[in-house]
């Protein structure tokens, strides 16, 4: 879904401020609902540490990348990291283990097919049932994508990632805002937040996101492209949390872009669209052009006219980052 204008405080219009307050009691009761699963879930502990890379919103901020960079960082220091997630968008309920070769965005989501690139990864509609399946194939550590206002299992190690350019939107709860639970709630159940910011040259607003009291470790990250944009001509499309950033970085990177696209987040590209980017590619005399997360989207045949511009969480401190995950394992080691 695209997130409603109403949801940023800079959504331009004061009827924006009149549909928050109408819909506040349906956000109480969100709030309550979550809080209440939460409370009453015995979560299972798998037996090996579970490490949550979540959010505080709806929508994309960058929690797959950061967490294929923690799986590749705990795969360097030695322990057989995998990942598990629900597997949102495809059809597959799981448990089972992402095949990129035989398996497809329609069969496990598109964002399991990424993590696969860099680890072992396991779709799971029940998550216990999952991590038990990842345990069985001689996991040491997991690595849940998404899951933190998801209580089923024992977490050792629970990020917050943020976007530091939206931050918390309006600061309600769905459906008056963009928030899953209020911030204050989700940050006590945090050990560490990752505020994602559009570049290393960008520094977080740690004051404006109301984190610089907190009494936890707060780690600045960005994605940074793997490779440079193909020169010539370029139509750019999305289907991600929010298109633009997408649109910027290629900008950045110098990109000459003679149109977009901007589709819903998880959007299933249809004939139709397809065939209207190809026009449109056609009629500019450009290369197509989206993001790794929409092309493992696309029909094969169409992958092959597509180029894939992909990009990796970097972080101004990774010793900070490879601390915590050290850390996290010593003390699981130690049954602490």
């Amino acid at each position: 879904m695209r997130e409603p204008a109403f949801w940023r405080m800079d959504g331009g219009r004061s009827s924006g401020n009149v549909v928050r307050a109408l819909l506040t009691p349906l956000s109480w009761i969100y709030a309550w609902a979550t809080a209440r699963r939460i409370r009453k879930t015995e979560p299972l502990d798998p037996g090996i540490p579970v490490i949550c890379i979540g959010n505080l919103t709806l929508g994309g901020t960058g929690k797959t990348p950061v967490a294929q960079t923690i799986l590749t960082r705990l795969n360097d220091m030695g322990y057989r990291a995998h990942a598990l997630s629900r597997g949102y968008g495809g059809a597959l309920k799981g448990p089972v283990q992402v095949d990129p070769a035989t398996h497809t965005a329609g069969d496990v989501g598109d964002e399991p097919l990424l993590l696969a690139r860099v680890a072992p990864a396991w779709i799971s509609r029940d998550r216990p049932a999952g991590a038990l399946a990842a345990v069985a194939a001689s996991a040491q550590v997991l690595v849940l994508d998404d899951g933190h206002q998801n209580p089923t299992l024992r977490k050792q190690l629970s990020f917050v990632v943020i976007d530091g350019e939206t931050g918390w939107g309006a600061n309600k709860v769905v459906p008056a805002g963009p928030l899953r639970e209020p911030v204050a709630v989700g940050l006590t159940r945090a050990d560490a937040v990752i505020v994602m910011t559009r570049n290393a040259d960008t520094m977080p607003d740690y004051q404006g996101l109301g984190l610089a009291d907190l009494e936890i470790p707060i780690l600045h990250a960005w994605l940074a492209p793997t490779r440079m944009p193909p020169r010539g001509s370029l139509v750019a499309f999305a289907g991600i949390g929010r298109p633009q950033k997408f649109f910027d970085a290629l900008n950045a990177a110098g990109a000459d872009l003679s149109e977009t696209g901007q589709f819903a987040d998880h959007h299933p590209y249809s004939k139709g669209d397809l065939k209207r980017l190809q026009r449109l590619a056609k009629a500019h005399k450009s290369a197509l052009i989206t993001t790794e997360k929409d092309w493992v989207r696309l029909p094969s045949d169409i992958q092959a006219e597509v180029t894939a511009w992909p990009v990796r969480a970097e972080f101004a401190n990774p010793a900070a980052l490879d601390g915590l995950l050290r850390d996290m394992m010593d003390a699981s080691a130690s049954g602490r």
